[in-house]
């Protein structure tokens, strides 16, 4: 039974329409604890079946070790969205409900290899000499948690110094509890800096600058 119905699929094939260049959704899942791994096999097909830019590859995080080793990917369920380049775009959990959404920008942005940031920002991004390593929090049925998480990828879409890697909370309740998330969206920037709700990109890069100061 498909996972995406007929409008959903009609929808996804306008928004990919227009993808300048190819991208690929890489899928790690875990053949000893995954509860939702083969609906996540099911959806990332489904998504390239709309057109022909999206290619899928799946690994075994155990058994393909270094291919995930590689893709900076540590825990699984996990998918990695890539373009002509490998932008930090990650997304652990299965993207669903609302966070369908950031899949398929995170996809469309990858292909694009830019951003809708303004001037500011992009300047403010140019200018880094630190990396910056988002945790976006989310859960599915979180109607502000895209646009938390879309801005982290945006982000990394515009720095090669930062990555974005967006976490379904309740498939990883340790890592919820290590950085005690009460409530979503929460942005984590290197483990230091804490914002939550779906805040503004400035106030994003204020929190930023704060984590590479210390």
């Amino acid at each position: 039974m498909a996972l995406l119905s007929d409008d959903i699929v009609q929808n996804v094939k306008e928004m990919l329409a227009d993808m300048p260049r190819e991208g690929t959704l890489t899928v790690f899942t875990d053949d000893q604890d995954c509860e939702y791994c083969e609906q996540i096999l099911q959806l990332v097909d489904e998504v390239a079946a709309t057109t022909d830019r999206v290619r899928v590859e799946k690994f075994e995080i155990h058994k393909n070790a270094d291919e995930a080793a590689a893709m900076n990917i540590s825990r699984a369920p996990a998918i990695a969205i890539t373009g002509e380049e490998d932008y930090g775009l990650r997304f652990y959990g299965i993207p669903s409900g609302y966070e369908f959404s950031t899949l398929l920008h995170g996809i469309h942005a990858a292909s694009q290899g830019t951003s809708d940031l303004d001037g500011q920002v992009k300047d403010f991004l140019d200018g880094l000499s630190k990396p910056v390593d988002f945790k976006v929090f989310v859960t599915p049925t979180c109607p502000y948690c895209p646009r938390a998480a879309v801005l982290a990828m945006e982000m990394a879409i515009e720095s090669k110094l930062v990555h974005a890697n967006v976490i379904e909370s309740a498939e990883f309740p340790e890592l919820a509890s290590q950085y005690n998330v009460m409530g979503v969206p929460l942005s984590v920037i290197n483990d230091t800096e804490r914002v939550e709700g779906a805040a503004p990109p400035q106030m994003i890069v204020d929190a930023v600058r704060k984590a590479i100061a210390t």
